[in-house]
């Protein structure tokens, strides 16, 4: 009688160390969950900032791009206006002295 009484008590507390078991499992469940939450969040924000942070770098060189190209513009036109310009000046004593023999 000894035996069974002894047998019942060992698979009690067999029984009582798989629940155990169980609840502890389920407990490390939970926690691993959150914790791979957290650091999809965590991924998500920084695959975030990182695009942001990519999309503003691009538009500031998209900018820099833009103000070279009409800086070169602008010199360009300068440079022609002045060259126009001083082709001008170069006719202008040309037609002064045309006016001049057709007045005198």
């Amino acid at each position: 009688m000894t035996a069974i009484s002894e047998a019942i008590t060992l698979i009690k507390k067999a029984e009582n160390d798989a629940d155990q078991l169980i609840e502890d499992s389920k407990s490390k469940s939970k926690e691993m969950m959150e914790e791979s939450e957290i650091k999809s969040d965590e991924l998500v924000n920084s695959a975030k900032n990182s695009a942001n942070e990519e999309a503003k770098d691009t538009i500031f060189k998209a900018e820099e791009n833009a103000k070279n190209e009409a800086n070169s513009i602008t010199t360009k036109a300068e440079q022609d206006v002045d060259t126009i310009k001083n082709k001008s000046m170069g006719n202008v004593d040309e037609a002064a002295s045309i006016i001049v023999e057709n007045i005198l």
